[in-house]
C-alpha cells in the first residue's frame, strides 16, 4: 500500500499544477482601478506566464465604448497597448491571452485619467 502511495504522489501533484497552468493578469501599469494625473502613453499588462504572441491582444476603449488603443503587441509574459492622448475618463483595458501552454484567459479592469 505505502508503494502504491508514493507512486500515486508525484502523478496528483502534477496533476494539481496543470489545473493552474494558466496566465492570469499579475499586475498592470497604469493600476488596475487606479486614478492617475497624467494620461498614460502605454498600458503594460504583467502575466504569471509566458503568452502565445499572434493569439493574445488588448485594446482600450473610453466610457462610450470608442478604441483610444493604436494597437498591441505581445512579447514574453507581457503586453503593450500604445494609446492616444487620453482626456480626464474613466478607460477600460480588455485583454485575452492564450498562454504558451494553450490555456485562454480572459478579463478587464478601469482605470480613470484626472483628479
Amino acid at each position: 500500500m505505502r508503494k502504491f502511495l508514493l507512486t500515486l504522489m508525484p502523478a496528483l501533484l502534477l496533476e494539481s499544477a496543470a489545473a493552474h497552468a494558466h496566465a492570469h493578469l499579475d499586475h498592470a501599469n497604469p493600476r488596475v482601478g487606479s486614478t492617475v494625473r497624467t494620461a498614460p502613453r502605454e498600458v503594460t499588462l504583467w502575466f504569471s506566464q509566458k503568452l502565445e504572441p499572434s493569439f493574445s491582444s488588448a485594446e482600450v476603449t473610453d466610457a462610450s465604448g470608442a478604441r483610444v488603443d493604436q494597437g498591441a503587441r505581445a512579447e514574453g509574459m507581457q503586453i503593450h497597448v500604445s494609446i492616444k492622448l487620453l482626456p480626464p475618463g474613466t478607460y477600460r483595458v480588455r485583454w485575452h491571452v492564450l498562454s504558451v501552454d494553450t490555456h485562454k484567459t480572459e478579463g478587464n479592469f478601469t482605470f480613470r485619467v484626472g483628479q
